[in-house]
């Protein structure tokens, strides 16, 4: 039984393993997979490709409907169907021969399978947890991403190496059960549903509580969101630096070749990228406690800029250590995209309505790093070099960061916001 007290580091933790496991069946490995399941059923390397690509939009369609059942019933039912439809898709991959069946199970991955234990379910659940500690919370439980793309492609390069593609994708699906199955069970909607308050503190207030009433922001629901500046301005800002994220890791290791760095250095300057995401973690975390998070994400957009373009300085030179300074930095504001965008968002909304508010966002923050990394493409085709690509990803963060410096909290007058935080009986 756990110590109510605790209960809400539990969600943390929780949330760790979650991302984790989201992050490494969905995205981190599938080059792993591409080689060995092109070659067998004699695929082209886009129609393998279009599979990830369809659970992504997949999911973000789905995130609408998400969103309101977190806030509404919580995510306990949504993680442990999210499980079983993903081991069920992820052990019929390890079993088909079709093109069309292979597509199928990933918009069926997408859509009701491991979408519901994503970033959303679970930084939407750490929102409702924590006021006063969530910059740590989010901080902490983002870090299951990092690890998820340190962690997850080489281990299951050698699972597949040794047992076969088709192996490979039944060891996963046997992963999702042994871990995400079991942590559906501890989790709940809100601290009020478990006899809390947020932050892990006791409840409900009694006569003798001398303990001051936690400073929330107003919560606002999805159509009252809608109709403000705020919602737009983050929307867009958080959708172009998805896409200038999603760019610079499509074309990182041709980048880096095309600089007349070997192979294996790009591999190197990509793991440095993500030691660079894990360790800025407890920056950020730090960092949320203490200063606004609308500062601190134009910080990480600058960063991220930056790295881009100590990259492109590296490429002049041939210097490794630019291109190895350049990924660090790349990575470090890479890994402040979840706990300050999720603080953003839950400061200018409440908490009440944020996983409608978030869900609802969803499907526009996919267009960036979907059509991005293509025109980066483009412009290497035409000009046979990455330099005006990678400039434009510069200029994608700087205006990332404009649209969210200008970005203002809604005011309260102006959409008669719902306070409660309540919301409808958990499940």
């Amino acid at each position: 039984m756990i110590p109510r007290f605790f209960y809400g580091w539990w969600i943390v933790a929780a949330a760790v393993l979650l991302q984790f496991v989201f992050l490494s069946v969905s995205q981190s490995t599938v080059s792993v997979f591409l080689r060995p399941v092109v070659e067998e059923l004699g695929w082209q390397v886009w129609q393998f490709t279009l599979g990830s690509s369809l659970s992504v939009l997949a999911g973000a369609l789905s995130g609408v409907v998400v969103g309101r059942i977190l806030d509404q019933r919580g995510p306990r039912l949504p993680v442990f169907a999210g499980a079983l439809v993903s081991a069920i898709c992820l052990w019929s991959l390890g079993r088909q021969s079709n093109l069309w069946l292979f597509w199928f199970l990933h918009l069926c991955a997408g859509f009701i399978g491991w979408t519901l234990f994503s970033p959303l379910v679970v930084n939407t659940t750490i929102n409702k947890w924590f006021v006063r500690r969530r910059g740590w919370a989010l901080a902490i439980g983002s870090s299951g991403i990092s690890f998820g793309g340190l962690i997850a492609p080489f281990a299951m390069t050698l699972v597949v190496d040794s047992l076969g593609w088709r192996n490979g994708y039944l060891v996963q699906a046997l992963f999702v059960l042994a871990v995400v199955a079991p942590i559906a069970l501890i989790m709940r909607r809100t601290p009020e549903d478990a006899g809390l308050r947020p932050d892990g503190e006791p409840a409900p207030r009694e006569v003798n509580d001398t303990s001051p009433p936690l400073q929330e922001p107003p919560s606002y629901t999805s159509r009252q969101a809608l109709r403000t500046s705020g919602f737009w301005l983050l929307l867009l800002g958080y959708s172009m630096n998805q896409a200038a994220l999603a760019s610079v890791l499509a074309h990182a290791v041709p980048f880096a070749t095309d600089a007349s760095f070997t192979r294996r250095m790009a591999a190197l300057a990509l793991a440095v990228n993500g030691l660079g995401n894990l360790l800025s973690k407890a920056v950020w975390g730090y960092c949320l406690q203490r200063y606004p998070p609308r500062a601190l994400a134009v910080a990480a957009f600058s960063l991220g800029g930056t790295g881009v373009a100590l990259m492109l300085l590296s490429a002049a030179t041939a210097v490794p250590a630019f291109l190895f300074a350049g990924f660090f930095l790349y990575g470090f504001g890479f890994g402040g995209t979840i706990p300050i965008s999720e603080s953003l968002w839950v400061t200018y909304f409440g908490r009440a309505h944020i996983g409608a508010v978030r869900g609802i966002a969803q499907p526009l923050t996919v267009i960036g790093p979907t059509v991005a990394p293509v025109l980066v493409g483009v412009a290497y085709d035409l000009q046979g070099t990455y330099q005006l690509g990678f400039i434009g990803i510069i200029a994608i963060y700087l205006i990332a960061a404009l649209l969210v410096a200008v970005s203002r909290p809604p005011r309260i007058d102006s959409t008669q916001p719902n306070t409660s935080d309540s919301g409808s009986p958990p499940n």
